[in-house]
């Protein structure tokens, strides 16, 4: 796919500033009356009726409005601000920089100078004219070792992989076993099932309601790390200060303040790993957060099973549990003595003008000052960018409005439900007890929970590779079916007579979890977070990921606390079934409203979610056609093609031979 044209040569001047020459050619958002072609949105010419693609009138260009493709003007701009500029411009642009902000000497301005060019397309660093032997040694390195990087680098790697530990040790709670019959609610009663669920969702309920949305001062009062520091001492405090809960509405707010270091933390740790990464291994880096979280959820079911036979000291009742609570604290007070060691993100230093400061500090993230200048000032120019695209547009009804945009919100919004109701944080907050009723002794009902949590790490590390080779909608539609089959297996196990079957029941629950988790793990685990991070434009992204982190702590914390008392009204095998239930539905809603956006650029998402969700929700149904025609019934047909330019090669050209003319 070509890239959009953004008008006339730009004239290799300096007299103008970057945002007049923007505004002179086009760049600016709100100047929509130039007839510069944009990607078109509609089918190719040929699309028809007959092979079931997108009707032409439907997304035809004339039928635009000026507001829509003054949208795509910033979206293009966004991609890549520099687009279209000549090489000399750029160095004389990014010397201009240099100076401007003083971030150096001579040798630094002929670093931003070089770099400004390579911002343009960092591949194409052989056509830059000026570099010297060790410079394309670097870039040529970079290219083609995306993994040699500086041990800084790699410090800062590790610092948000143990932040995701931390996250993954505070959601499960093996303590729970003891600590609810201490505190006198671990009955069938409503008051003890109600309790119980409550003092599970309490920091989630935080979550949803006041931490995320501590997000954005946080950052921007005491920066990335700073903000990282603070959650991951607030998660040290409240582990330790659960341990020493003596009630259940003191246990209650120790947990609820405890969803003060989930929140920020959540959505900060990725955004300052992308922030200081280079791009070729930033999309591995943001897997890796699911990957690290499971991790995480593992080591915390190995420190429960490890604290379950320790005795109860003089005046210390429950020191078991308490330890359980308490042992969360270790990994945040690891991040909080290193998490300074590394660099502030740069691009927090340029938000708040410290231009000299985000160069030293991307200085130290990068082998040579090319490379540093090059995304300095690629930042920059971002920045510059979205600053202009801000004045007078409410992004949250940007967001509702657009219909670009609402449909993103759909698919994000759809897949964050579905990432709780799909059932798996049942099992990750309650899988001691499920197998406590399933006839498991104590220590084997933990030990039964860190099998469940070594599944959920190791089968969450091939989604690195398969979510970006068969494709985020792809792996949802493979893994659902099976999810639903799993949690149905799971939940009539429980049918099978504890007195004259036990061995064969409770390995039959064991099983049905533990296939659960092999399923969940490359699929509905890293999907939701990924899709969400891509699917909106960027001008509303950061917007679009505040609803979405906040709706998925909401229904997490709906899911935490209706749980003990789902399994007391309607059994196990009514709880079970209920989620399984919602597998189903929630395969036929990702059919019909999910778009795929594996491999997609910035101007091609555009496309994917202009195509109306009555166009897509028919295309969905259809595919099911084609499912049972070729795997089923084995003919030679081909799938459908929904999307102009889109890539079929020799497998998917479109419903247009003659076999399916009567389709």
């Amino acid at each position: 796919m070509t890239s959009p044209d953004i008008g006339p040569s730009i004239p290799e001047t300096a007299s103008k500033t970057s945002s007049e020459r923007r505004l002179e050619y086009d760049w600016d958002y709100h100047d929509i009356n130039h007839n510069f072609p944009l990607r078109t949105f509609c089918p190719d010419p040929e699309y028809d009726d007959e092979n079931h693609s997108v009707p032409p009138a439907a997304l035809r260009i004339g039928t635009t409005t000026a507001a829509e493709r003054a949208r795509r003007n910033v979206n293009a701009k966004l991609a890549n601000p520099l687009a279209g500029i000549s090489h000399s411009l750029l160095e004389d642009m990014g010397a201009r920089y240099a100076r401007k902000h003083q971030v150096g000497d001579q040798e630094d301005i002929r670093a931003f100078s070089k770099g400004a060019v390579l911002a343009q397309d960092p591949s194409k660093y052989e056509t830059v004219a000026g570099l010297t032997e060790e410079e394309q040694m670097v870039l040529h390195t970079e290219e083609h070792h995306r993994w040699h990087q500086p041990p800084l680098l790699y410090i800062v790697i590790v610092v948000c992989s143990t932040c995701a530990a931390v996250q993954g040790m505070e959601h499960r709670n093996g303590g729970q076993l003891f600590y609810k019959y201490q505190y006198g609610i671990g009955g069938d009663d409503p008051r003890s099932t109600w309790l119980t669920g409550l003092l599970n969702s309490a920091p989630y309920l935080c979550c949803a309601f006041l931490g995320c949305w501590l997000t954005v001062p946080f950052n921007s009062l005491f920066g990335r790390r700073g903000t990282i520091f603070l959650t991951c001492l607030f998660s040290a405090l409240a582990c330790f200060w659960q341990a020493f809960a003596n009630t259940w509405w003191h246990m209650f707010i120790a947990r609820f303040f405890l969803g003060f270091g989930i929140g920020p933390k959540s959505a900060t740790v990725p955004i300052f790993a992308a922030e200081t990464t280079p791009p070729r291994i930033r999309g591995a880096l943001v897997m890796q957060w699911q990957v690290w979280t499971a991790f995480g959820i593992f080591v915390g079911y190995a420190s429960d099973l490890c604290l379950y036979k320790v005795k109860d000291q003089a005046g210390v009742i429950g020191l078991n549990w308490r330890l359980m609570m308490a042992s969360a604290m270790l990994p945040a007070l690891v991040v909080v003595a290193c998490v300074f060691m590394c660099p502030e993100s740069p691009r927090w230093y340029m938000s708040k003008g410290r231009h000299f400061k985000a160069y030293q500090s991307m200085c130290k993230l990068r082998y040579n000052k090319i490379q540093a200048a090059r995304d300095i000032y690629y930042m920059h120019t971002l920045l510059e960018a979205e600053n202009e695209i801000k004045h007078g547009r409410n992004k949250f009804i940007e967001i509702l409005a657009v219909p670009r945009n609402r449909r993103a919100m759909i698919a994000s919004e759809l897949l964050m439900f579905l990432q709780q109701f799909c059932g798996v944080n049942i099992i990750s907050y309650y899988s001691s007890q499920i197998f406590l009723d399933g006839g498991f002794s104590p220590i084997s009902a933990l030990s039964a929970s860190l099998g469940f949590g070594l599944i959920n790490w190791i089968f969450a590390i091939p989604a690195i590779y398969t979510i970006d080779t068969f494709g985020r909608r792809n792996l949802l539609l493979t893994t659902y079916p099976f999810l639903s089959l799993f949690l149905f297996f799971t939940g009539f196990s429980f049918s099978i007579p504890a007195e004259t079957e036990h061995s064969t029941r409770t390995a039959c629950i064991a099983l049905g979890i533990y296939l659960y988790g092999t399923v969940y793990s490359p699929g509905q685990g890293p999907v939701p977070f990924t899709y969400s991070a891509e699917a909106y434009p960027l001008y509303v992204r950061a917007y679009g990921m505040s609803l979405a982190t906040a709706t998925t702590w909401f229904f997490n914390a709906l899911l935490s606390i209706t749980w003990p008392s789902m399994q007391a009204a309607f059994t196990p095998q009514g709880a079970f079934s209920w989620y399984a239930g919602w597998n189903i539905v929630g395969f036929f809603l990702i059919l019909t409203l999910l778009p795929e956006t594996k491999g997609k650029t910035l101007e091609e998402l555009d496309q994917v979610f202009s195509v109306p969700t009555n166009v897509h929700a028919r295309y969905g149904l259809r595919q099911l056609r084609y499912f049972v025609k070729r795997y089923v019934l084995r003919r030679d047909v081909e799938p459908e093609r929904l999307y102009a330019h889109e890539d079929t090669r020799d497998t998917d050209r479109g419903f247009d031979h003659d076999d399916e003319k009567g389709m």
